[in-house]
């Protein structure tokens, strides 16, 4: 029997999703769950670190009955995750001893602010901006606050880790304690240049360094299964990426330059750099790409909006607007173009390149005539402001404009959407032609792991053409006086909640 198919995990902040592919890249099964976080207090995230886990083994054994195949028949396993949201867990046992605190937390902004004045040395370090974003404060906060936990790590019976460690270690049946170079960039914990955990930075944090998982590249042989019941021991997982780096693989930007905009429950633009760091002037993120074996560090320049599909989840199920997700397109087109309602969408705070942890969602231009098609609107709308910042902040980093902007996610399916994100930025936006380009970015990175295509450019070559182009229909004026109007929206949410 050949093994001839590649299976990608995808666990994401609000679920846990699994994609069988054939050897040319094309999705031939899949299976997805709901996992949603829970929010135990105003600015905390959490996950049942549990839950997580066991989401993964029905959505694998969905997938592959939906492709008519059998576990001998995967080539290779690549797992893609939700980047930041941190586990702490007992080394022995592989039981969390606390919640998994998700990347959208707030909880450890007091943290961040008594460490202000280091903010230049950690950015220079890690390339990251001090927020409660990262991992760091995060394994700090649950070393801190559950009982007896400190104590434990200095004992060397804790493992800590992003939800990609944690997955790996259940699937190898707790052989394997790693991270993938992408994930580990993220933590504030690894120093960009070299790249390896920084003992200066863990002791600034309060994080012993025994507690984290090895670094490893994001292609190649990274662990088998073991003990699992829903696939057998010993097939290979041979690719990892943090879900923004592997969509960037699925978009096939592997090039300086390249670009794309991921609108999943956050909405993330990263922007290849090759395997040269750019620092940004700009408050925005110099982050590891996916690195195959023997291959230098790659970079990418990122900007981080970190409501985007969250946005449309608090339409469906806070304001309770409308039944499903997808209806929110058919109310935009009901809504009053002129109304002049606006959403800064801060429901966590603001990122890049605002970084305002206080800051909270703010609905401006209320009316008596105001209706739900007009906040549908201004809902996805705010969404596409926030990415424009993003764009006008990453070019200035760049030697030269991006290109082709490219992007995909669960909001990429709306055209409404679409097409005001291209008036918004004057520029034609491609939709990709698969809709979920993060779980083939883990695909492409398994298969190379295993050499299931000759090289890199074999395997791009199966990702296809763009897909549907959005053409802007704005001019110029039209543009400057929406943006204007954003920026003056913006900075007074700012001034509020400093």
């Amino acid at each position: 029997m050949a093994r001839d198919t590649l299976l990608a995990i995808d666990q994401g902040t609000t679920s846990t999703r699994a994609v069988v592919y054939d050897r040319r890249l094309r999705p031939v099964g899949q299976g997805q769950t709901e996992v949603p976080p829970t929010y135990p207090k105003p600015g905390w995230v959490e996950h049942d670190p549990k839950a997580l886990i066991q989401s993964v083994g029905p959505v694998v054994g969905l997938a592959m009955v939906d492709a008519g195949i059998s576990g001998e028949q995967i080539a290779a396993i690549g797992i893609t995750n939700q980047r930041e949201t941190t586990v702490v867990w007992d080394r022995a046992s592989g039981e969390a001893i606390g919640p998994a605190i998700v990347w959208q937390d707030r909880r450890t902004a007091d943290i961040c602010d008594r460490l202000r004045d280091r903010r230049e040395w950690i950015a220079e370090r890690t390339g990251l901006v001090l927020d409660p974003y990262f991992s760091a404060t995060k394994i700090a906060w649950l070393l801190d606050h559950i009982p007896g936990a400190r104590d434990r790590a200095s004992r060397g019976e804790l493992c800590a880790g992003t939800v990609d460690s944690f997955l790996l270690w259940y699937l190898t049946g707790g052989v394997r304690h790693v991270t993938d170079i992408t994930n580990a960039s993220r933590t504030m914990l690894m120093d960009l240049k070299l790249p390896r955990w920084d003992e200066a930075l863990c002791d600034l944090f309060g994080v012993p360094i025994g507690i984290l998982p090895e670094i490893i590249p994001s292609s190649g042989a990274l662990g088998q299964t073991l003990g699992l019941g829903y696939l057998p021991d010993g097939l290979p997982i041979a690719g990892i990426a943090g879900d923004q780096q592997a969509s960037l693989i699925g978009q096939g930007c592997l090039k300086a330059g390249q670009a794309k905009c991921t609108y999943g429950t956050g909405a993330f633009l990263l922007a290849h750099t090759g395997s040269t760091r750019v620092p940004s002037t700009r408050g925005l993120i110099t982050t590891c790409a996916a690195t195959t074996s023997g291959e230098p560090p790659q970079y990418a320049l990122e900007g981080s909006v970190f409501v985007a599909g969250a946005a449309v989840q608090w339409f469906r199920d806070g304001l309770k607007a409308v039944g499903a997700a997808p209806e929110i397109s058919r109310l935009y087109d009901q809504g009053d173009p002129e109304s002049g309602v606006l959403f800064v969408p801060a429901l966590t705070g603001l990122g890049a390149p605002h970084w305002q942890p206080e800051a909270r969602g703010t609905i401006f231009g209320l009316t008596r005539a105001t209706s739900v098609a007009d906040l549908a609107r201004a809902t996805l709308e705010g969404v596409a402001f926030q990415v424009a910042d993003l764009v006008e902040s990453i070019e200035v980093d760049l030697p030269e404009p991006l290109g082709e902007f490219r992007v995909d996610g669960g909001m990429a399916r709306s055209d409404p959407f679409l097409q005001f994100q291209a008036d918004l930025l004057g520029r034609p936006v491609v939709r990709s032609p698969q809709s979920e380009s993060t779980a083939l970015g883990a695909a492409l990175l398994a298969g190379l792991g295993v050499g299931l295509w000759p090289d890199v450019a074999s395997a791009l070559t199966l990702l296809g053409e763009g897909g549907e182009v959005f053409s802007p229909r704005r001019d110029d004026s039209w543009r400057a006086s929406m943006l204007g109007r954003w920026r003056h929206a913006v900075e007074t949410v700012k001034g509020h909640y400093r």
